[in-house]
């Protein structure tokens, strides 16, 4: 594996691979507190970052008692 194929870890965020890190870099979200005020909506929407990615991240929110913000009335993410 080359180090091209080997995702950079951001901040607190696990490891969801290259293209969706580059996308949320990109949106200047860098810790799982900036992915709970977004939406899956608004992550599915950043060129890069899929279901696989979205899934990950919502697992790690759900073990720091975190969520993503589907439910609340206006999403707060950067993108």
């Amino acid at each position: 594996m080359s180090s091209r194929e080997v995702p950079a870890q951001i901040g607190d965020l696990p490891p969801i691979g290259r293209p969706a890190n580059s996308a949320l870099l990109a949106a200047g979200i860098t810790t799982l507190a900036q992915v709970a005020a977004c939406s899956r909506r608004d992550l599915l929407a950043m060129h890069g970052v899929g279901p696989k990615a979205v899934d990950i991240l919502a697992a790690t929110l759900a073990e720091r008692g975190l969520a993503f913000a589907d439910r609340r009335p206006r999403s707060a993410c950067p993108t």
